[in-house]
């Protein structure tokens, strides 16, 4: 008998290894480590903290990760589920649809989809999902002009308190740079502080150093701080910033590519552009 059950955290090493075979060009150290950061990361209250799974004769068949975050969408609470990593035992297939009938089963959420495979956009459109980011925008931020007397800071994972910004920001800044992502603060002179979290990008054939815009408060803000990100970036080698996009971005410079980077939502709340933030690209890394 096959069944499905939330994943526990005795189940983790067993998940591990299945996901490993399922996925050949990740480790199982990949997977290990983006369990651990998901067993210790807040989880809104009655949603799985890990996932769900298949089980056979108490072994894993097949796995569904899901990362639960509770969100401010407009000043109303909600909660924003990540699918991300899914697979099942070729013997198993059959039985698939109860990993996304289960995980899916909330009204109420929004359901994002951000690394979808080309050859299941077709499967994930009739779920219901509806794109709402239909490529990459790659931008060169270095040729755009800076603002005058605009200061560019890193922000470590044990900041607590940053002059003009809120808590919460100075939370999500924090908490990616211990994921590994850069997290900045541009400055302007006149005090304003504005965030922003960015990880090296690793897509198909692009070979050139691009950094991808995970997290900033409003796009507009990376149009206002470009010139000097971009200054302050390419001084460590990085020459682009690429942000998710529906076409070519006003007052920044740079080239539009699709489908790279398409991203599905369901659900009442369409996600914003630019806002990545704690996501499996940033939990368990690109």
């Amino acid at each position: 008998m096959v069944r499905c059950r939330e994943i526990g955290i005795a189940d983790l090493d067993a998940v591990a290894d299945l996901l490993a075979n399922g996925f050949p060009r990740r480790s199982r150290d990949y997977w290990i480590e983006g369990l651990r950061r998901l067993s210790v990361r807040e989880t809104p209250d009655s949603f799985p903290r890990f996932g769900y799974m298949l089980e056979h004769d108490r072994v894993p068949v097949g796995a569904l990760l899901l990362i639960h975050t509770a969100r401010n969408d407009g000043g109303r609470a909600s909660i924003r589920c990540n699918l991300s990593s899914w697979y099942v035992e070729p013997a198993f297939r059959s039985y698939a649809p109860m990993l996304t009938k289960v995980a899916q089963r909330h009204k109420d959420v929004t359901y994002v989809n951000i690394t979808p495979a080309q050859r299941t956009w077709q499967v994930i459109e009739a779920q219901g999902f509806r794109r709402y980011c239909g490529g990459l925008f790659f931008s060169f931020p270095a040729v755009s002009r800076p603002v005058k007397a605009m200061r560019v800071e890193i922000v470590g994972p044990n900041a607590t308190a940053i002059e003009g910004l809120p808590v919460a920001d100075v939370a999500l800044l924090a908490r990616h740079a211990s994921y590994g992502c850069l997290s900045l603060v541009c400055r302007a002179g006149d005090g304003r502080a504005f965030p922003f979290v960015l990880q090296p990008l690793r897509v198909g054939r692009i070979r050139l150093p691009v950094m991808q815009l995970m997290y900033c408060a409003d796009l507009a803000d990376y149009v206002v701080c470009a010139g000097a990100m971009g200054r302050f970036l390419i001084r460590r080698g990085w020459m682009s910033i690429a942000l998710d996009a529906n076409g070519p971005v006003t007052g920044l410079v740079g080239i539009y590519r699709e489908p790279i980077g398409r991203k599905y939502f369901k659900g009442p709340h369409c996600p914003r552009l630019a806002d990545l933030s704690d996501s499996e690209l940033v939990i368990y890394g690109p």
